[in-house]
């Protein structure tokens, strides 16, 4: 039905007589001459309806509406001088209708099909089909392609198996709620949906294929937000008789060979590394955007031999020391931001030729402001202290540090700056339960030096833990597996699991690694998040072709929908919740 395609044609085609197929985007009405853009997923296509020419066509165009799906055969000839259109590539050239054949007609559209007007969010899932027609939606999903084909090359060329793991799999717990699916054959028992391959692909190691990779589809029942979805996709991978480094290298060289092939950025560096302590202690944060140089700057030394009361009965004080000089009422929002997400306040000094100056000046003497001009090295604009603990101050000040960034312009959409944190401890407290909890997964191998901690001190443990962050937002976790079935007992006892209970949550993992277990470790990388970042967005939801809403359900097909009683009967479910009126 078409010769060509609607972003195809040139100069170098004019003469020819060809077809073509698509949706009318536009019609204009020139002395007579209708004028129609004509569009596919690649591109524009200009074709000319003149009554002279052809009086039949021309009266059926005059009755075509947008979002009209068309065929259409002609001949390809020039525009004219000075009415080209240089923004696209087929600008120079228009079709000169022969034929014309109306393959659908198109109720009026509920949302314009084209990139400069958005719809709000509902209006737009609801009509994703609609959506979807847009050309910047049609080229995140190209890009998104032409990212998992590039990852596909890369890691069939490094020697990788792509291995599909199955999708109803054993209820186990991995941090987030699962998604339960009844058995039917299986009265009363429950399938879960996976939240990641990661026991199965660790038994892939223990059955010898020392590199598996996958695309995986990863479901978990958890709250949403910007970067997080019900279902999402990581690009999964395991490697057998590996280190630390040998997993951060091939990740590397990944991401580097998709930049390279998706966008045409060559990143030649190897990507900056630090530990989690120090990423929290410069930005306050383990996902720091490293973008713009704005970092945090510990001041408590300094400020504890002043008369300022605040700082000198806190645990810790630190500060940013942006280069702008704020009104009053600038200070005020950046205070009542900081108070918003938990600080008491936020203290500030102006620097300015003569020195510090604030209300609170006066308690610091000159030696005091000399060594915290020295220690902030402030030229100008700002010094913005917080002053709590650590861990509020690092929360409240990370969060400040982004805000400042957004507000003063400091990045750049087109910059990608990567980076690894890594050494991060293997538990953390939860205060609601009163336990420790992995701050991963439960089989990471801590680092041998910090066994001696495990049982007393489990705080001071650390793990070959690693995380690889883009401009602020976290890509992927991996880890060095833990293969020593000892050391993992140990590990299930300090989270409260009973080796009866372990066996019945993790048994199958475990007894596989009775019969010889490679050292093996891997990461899970959000593939989303990557595309996203690639088309300068944040919210995943622009990647995904059928996203769901912020309460996960799909305005289009009305999924989560009710459930006949003759089928929840089938499954042996009964339900008893009272349906709304």
């Amino acid at each position: 039905m078409r010769t060509h395609t609607c972003g195809e044609l040139t100069k170098k085609d004019i003469k020819k007589t060809v077809s073509l197929s698509g949706w009318v985007q536009s019609s204009r009405d020139h002395g007579g001459i209708i004028f129609i853009d004509l569009r596919d997923r690649y591109g524009l296509t200009q074709i000319v309806f003149d009554p002279k020419h052809n009086k039949k066509n021309h009266a059926e165009a005059e009755k075509l509406r947008r979002e009209d799906v068309i065929a259409v055969k002609g001949k390809v000839r020039h525009r004219g001088k000075g009415l080209e259109n240089p923004n696209l590539k087929t600008g120079e050239i228009e079709i000169l209708v022969d034929e014309l054949e109306v393959l659908s007609k198109a109720d009026t559209p509920p949302i314009e099909v084209e990139n400069r007007i958005d719809a709000n969010e509902d209006i737009r899932l609801k009509y994703r089909f609609l959506d979807l027609r847009r050309p910047k939606m049609q080229k995140h999903l190209l890009v998104r392609h032409q990212a998992a084909q590039a990852a596909r090359a890369y890691l069939d060329k490094n020697n990788f198996l792509e291995i599909e793991t199955p999708m109803l799999v054993k209820a186990t717990p991995e941090g987030a709620r699962d998604y339960i699916v009844p058995s039917r054959t299986n009265p009363g028992k429950w399938f879960a949906l996976p939240q990641s391959p990661q026991l199965y692909k660790q038994i892939l190691m223990v059955s010898g294929f020392d590199r598996y990779y996958q695309l995986a589809r990863c479901l978990r029942d958890e709250d949403l937000r910007q970067d997080r979805q019900p279902e999402h996709t990581q690009i999964d991978l395991e490697m057998s008789f590996v280190e630390q480094e040998d997993v951060l290298n091939m990740v590397e060289g990944l991401y580097k060979h998709m930049m390279k092939s998706v966008l045409e950025i060559d990143i030649k560096e190897k990507f900056p590394r630090m530990s989690y302590a120090e990423a929290i202690d410069r930005f306050g944060t383990d996902k720091p955007d490293l973008r713009f140089k704005l970092e945090l700057i510990d001041v408590t030394d300094i400020v504890k031999d002043s008369d300022f009361e605040v700082f000198k009965k806190t645990e810790q004080v630190k500060c940013l020391a942006p280069e702008k000089d704020f009104s009053r009422k600038e200070l005020d929002e950046y205070i009542n931001f900081c108070q918003q997400n938990g600080a008491k306040g936020m203290a500030w000094m102006r620097v300015t030729k003569k020195g510090l100056e604030s209300n609170i000046v006066k308690f610091f003497n000159p030696s005091i402001q000399k060594k915290l001009l020295q220690k902030t090295k402030a030229k100008k604009g700002v010094l913005m202290f917080i002053a709590d603990k650590p861990e509020a101050v690092a929360e409240i000040l990370g969060k400040l540090r982004l805000k400042l960034s957004e507000d003063l312009k400091l990045t750049n959409k087109k910059d990608f700056e990567f980076c690894w944190v890594l050494d991060f401890p293997l538990f953390e407290w939860d205060d609601e339960n009163s336990k420790w909890m992995p701050c991963h997964h439960i089989f990471t191998a801590p680092n041998k030096e910090h066994l001696k901690f495990l049982e007393k001190n489990p705080e001071k443990v650390h793990a070959n833990l690693y995380d690889l962050v883009l401009n602020g937002v976290e890509l992927g976790s991996g880890s060095i597996r833990e293969t020593n079935p000892e050391i993992q007992k140990k590990l299930f006892k300090m989270i409260g699991l009973s080796d009866k209970e372990a066996q019945r949550k993790f048994g199958f993992l475990m007894d596989a690694f009775k019969y010889g277990t490679p050292p093996h470790g891997g990461i899970g990388l959000g593939f989303d998040r990557i595309v996203a970042l690639m088309c300068n967005h944040h919210d995943i939801r622009e990647v995904i072709a059928f996203p769901k809403n912020k309460n996960a359900e799909c305005p289009m097909d009305g999924s989560p929908s009710d459930v006949p009683d003759n089928q929840l009967k089938e499954l042996h479910v009964k339900s008893d919740l009272v349906k709304k009126q």
